[in-house]
């Protein structure tokens, strides 16, 4: 990682405007604007949004709009599934010091990325995975939130978070429009998988961004038997 920061007044500004929205502390700016700099710098990280303007908004703010959900600002574990890039992994666990963040892909790459860019950011609090959702057996039950941008329909996110999530635990997923027939089949998982109908949350995480949203499902009920299923079925064969 080259060590040229690419701090703007811009993004100065905008940090300055997110923590006070966001009631964030000098470390969690201190960290944040670490990560800035990394996804402007480093050749390796997973993105195509480089420009420090664009970063602090696509990435970081996207990433804090998640705070908006009280069960994600006082969740104790979180595991973002498809954690790419490390967003929301890494911005949620530099605000949420407290919390647990596993950044979980099926990329090893990727997954040691993450890791080295928290040890930058001076976060101790992330571990990655590398693996599937649907073979994580440690994380069976075991989590409070699980998190996913940029990842899938919302109704394989609905099948992978069900059997990770414990007893009223929440899926957040960072979606953009949402046509029909994936909010259909979205809300008929959820029915059979015993998480409860999603709930849509608008949010406005840069003053022109459009169609952002973030989908909310809480699990109400024991995973059915048979689930998860076999790795890659989710995508493969989804459910309707």
């Amino acid at each position: 990682m080259t060590s040229t920061p690419a701090r703007t007044p811009y993004v100065e500004a905008r940090l300055a405007e997110l923590a006070s929205i966001y009631d964030l502390d000098g470390p969690t700016v201190d960290a944040l604007t670490v990560l800035v700099d990394v996804f402007a710098t480093d050749p390796h990280a997973a993105t195509t949004i480089r420009e420090p303007d664009d970063v602090v908004d696509r990435h970081i703010a996207d990433g804090l709009t998640g705070l908006e959900v009280p069960e994600l600002s006082e969740a104790g574990s979180l595991v973002d599934v498809g954690a790419g890039a490390g967003v929301p992994a890494l911005v949620l666990a530099a605000a949420r010091p407290d919390c647990q963040v596993v950044a979980l892909d099926t990329v090893r790459k990727k997954t040691e990325w993450v890791s080295a860019c928290a040890e930058r950011m001076g976060l101790g609090n992330v571990r990655g995975v590398h693996g599937r959702a649907e073979s994580w057996k440690a994380g069976i039950g075991a989590m409070d939130v699980v998190t996913a941008r940029a990842v899938a329909p919302l109704g394989v996110l609905v099948e992978y978070a069900s059997p990770l999530l414990r007893m009223d635990g929440l899926l957040v997923a960072w979606k953009g429009a949402l046509d029909t027939e994936e909010w259909k089949t979205g809300l008929s998982v959820a029915k059979r998988l015993k998480m409860t109908r999603p709930e849509v949350v608008d949010v406005q995480p840069w003053p022109d961004a459009r169609e952002r949203r973030l989908v909310l499902s809480h699990k109400d009920g024991k995973t059915p038997k048979g689930f998860p299923r076999g790795e890659g079925l989710a995508r493969r064969k989804p459910l309707a």
